[in-house]
């Protein structure tokens, strides 16, 4: 039988670590999804995630993993047989293109090292010799959970404008959203998805699309099979502080708080945390690597290494 100590401190790149806080306002009894309370917890979350993923267009909450939001973005926005143009930037980035492959899209697929996110001049490139605009839509993680790798999206926006091509930019966000600097309307992305497990500091149970005007007029003509990810009822319910289905109540409710504290603290100075907590942890692997053994007090974490 095995024994535990304190407190379980969880050391993956996520799920993470979920604050007190967060714990604490999710731990309430359930209210009525259809009841007078449930509206104003509904546009406070939505309020709050469109000042996160800093936009002013609509926001989808999903009870589902990542995953589902990955599911939800593409069958939203594109029709059998629509080719999309996908990068290998990592684990996550080989995996939803396998699941545009299922759903039974045409996938060009980039190949890459792990080691560098998604080529501007590739994007260019491959959208420059689609003279028949037949790629209807970009896939890029922005951040590789699998590998810390970060892709630049505004460079890759602007590889699209310039080569003049429809394409549709469809964005992972799920281990950057809340912890890197992200702005889906300013930087043209058109769909953007999330996760509540990583820089959001809740359980695993959230999915998010956030979706521009543009991908919203592709949706009334894209004819992927959809049903519980279909936007246009969600965004409708979402109007009156409702959902079509029943919602995740406990989670948003927690959702709530960690939205909380992401404006209390100011989402730059958030960045600004995770940045120099990164940068400390590249320094002490250099120093690892260099093999100097001893225990140093870090100039950037303030505390020893």
């Amino acid at each position: 039988m095995t024994i535990h100590s304190g407190r379980h401190f969880l050391q993956i790149p996520g799920p993470t670590n979920v604050p007190d806080r967060v714990l604490r306002a999710a731990d309430l009894p359930t209210i009525d999804h259809r009841g007078p309370e449930f509206p104003r917890l509904v546009f406070d979350v939505l309020e709050g995630l469109r000042a996160v993923f800093q936009t002013t267009g609509p926001v989808i909450v999903y009870p589902s993993s990542g995953t589902g939001a990955w599911e939800a973005a593409l069958v939203n926005t594109l029709s059998p047989g629509d080719r999309v143009l996908a990068f290998e930037t990592g684990h996550f980035a080989t995996l939803w293109r396998k699941m545009a492959e299922a759903l039974g899209l045409a996938v060009t697929f980039v190949p890459g090292d792990w080691r560098h996110g998604v080529d501007p001049a590739a994007v260019e490139r491959y959208l420059q010799g689609d003279s028949a605009h037949t790629i209807a839509a970009v896939m890029a993680v922005h951040n590789e959970t699998s590998t810390g790798v970060t892709s630049r999206i505004p460079a890759i926006r602007a590889a699209i404008d310039r080569a003049h091509h429809p394409a549709l930019l469809l964005v992972d966000t799920i281990s950057s959203l809340g912890s890197i600097d992200y702005r889906h309307e300013e930087w043209g992305v058109d769909v953007t998805v999330g996760g509540s497990q990583k820089g959001l500091m809740l359980p695993p149970g959230l999915g998010f699309n956030a979706v521009s005007s543009k991908a919203l007029a592709t949706a009334e003509r894209a004819r992927l099979p959809k049903s519980y990810w279909a936007w246009s009822p969600i965004i409708s319910a979402n109007r009156q502080g409702f959902f079509p289905y029943t919602p995740a109540t406990n989670m948003l409710c927690g959702l709530r708080e960690s939205l909380a504290m992401l404006r209390e603290e100011g989402l730059d100075a958030v960045f600004a945390r995770h940045s120099r907590h990164a940068e400390a942890t590249r320094r002490c692997r250099s120093s690892l690597r260099s093999g100097n053994g001893t225990f140093v007090r870090h100039p950037l974490l303030g505390g020893l290494i």
